[in-house]
């Protein structure tokens, strides 16, 4: 058994998928598909079960890829602990969160501290950071709710608040709590490209009584336009309400939170830089936590 058949084992199973993990691994499909069959051979077991053109891990194969996982986690330890000469390597920090407002602020500051600190962000799915981090792709994510996976550590950075926000002229404004009942038939407005914070949104809507009717899903500068033209309301976070001057009223009916959490693998070798941001983060989280909170 060698590194590289475990390599191409952990792409197939992250794709799902033959063809993609072929074309991403830059080698023959016929040639992969033989890969996987000595694999399963030398193992004496089926690692996949094929569903349509898609196939997925058999429970022989879930186990088999969490163990991977940890030779890769192990092998990217060896790899840190070798390059810890290296300053560049060091202070390069790979982290990707599923809504940019996570870092907003937090970023200038750190850099402002740390000026040869070297950061690569990217926004993902809470999903795709999940995989992000097992496979060794990124050191921190940032998701919302946290990740929980048995491979990661997370912990908590913030519950923030969650309000109500209306139109300026809406005939409700000026109370100080309202009951989401209290707008079940009006139109809603969504955060696009968000399924986590939709999910959660939705779910309140439902306690409540209601279905929400999203008339509008849109990234947040638009979101605020459309509020002010009185198009709808929206369910958000209290810091994205202050930071856009949002009109907002606080649910009576719940007490709302919407839960952060920053992950990093369980038991991985942080670089010093990974670990200062790390800390950092879970340090500005809870010095700003006014932001986050109704007053």
């Amino acid at each position: 058994m060698e590194l590289l058949q475990l390599k191409y084992f952990q792409t197939v199973a992250f794709t799902e998928h033959i063809s993609k993990a072929a074309q991403q691994l830059k080698i023959a499909q016929p040639s992969l598909s033989l890969t996987i069959k000595r694999l399963e051979d030398e193992l004496g077991t089926k690692l996949f079960i094929r569903q349509g053109r898609n196939i997925k891990l058999s429970s022989s194969g879930k186990i088999f890829l969490k163990h991977v996982n940890n030779i890769f986690t192990e092998i990217e330890n060896a790899k840190m602990e070798i390059q810890s000469q290296d300053e560049e390597k060091i202070r390069t920090i790979k982290i990707s969160i599923s809504n940019p407002r996570f870092l907003t602020g937090l970023i200038s500051e750190y850099i402002s501290r740390f000026p040869n600190t070297k950061i690569q962000q990217g926004i993902g799915l809470k999903s795709g950071i999940l995989k992000g981090l097992k496979k060794g792709d990124l050191d921190l994510g940032i998701a919302g709710p946290p990740i929980v996976d048995e491979e990661i550590e997370s912990c908590v950075l913030i519950d923030e608040d969650v309000v109500l926000v209306l139109p300026s002229n809406h005939k409700l404004v000026g109370k100080s709590e309202i009951a989401l009942s209290e707008v079940a038939n009006e139109p809603f407005i969504a955060l696009a490209n968000n399924e986590e914070y939709r999910s959660f949104t939705t779910n309140l809507c439902e306690r409540a009584g209601f279905t929400p009717i999203n008339n509008f899903e849109v990234d947040s500068n638009l979101l605020t336009e459309i509020v002010k033209l009185d198009q709808g309301v929206a369910i958000l976070p209290i810091s994205v309400c202050k930071k856009l001057d949002l009109n907002y009223v606080k649910i009576a009916d719940t007490d709302p939170t919407f839960t952060v959490g920053l992950s990093w693998i369980k038991d991985s070798k942080l670089s010093p830089a990974v670990s200062d941001f790390r800390d950092f983060i879970i340090s500005y989280f809870r010095d700003n936590y006014e932001t986050f909170k109704v007053h």
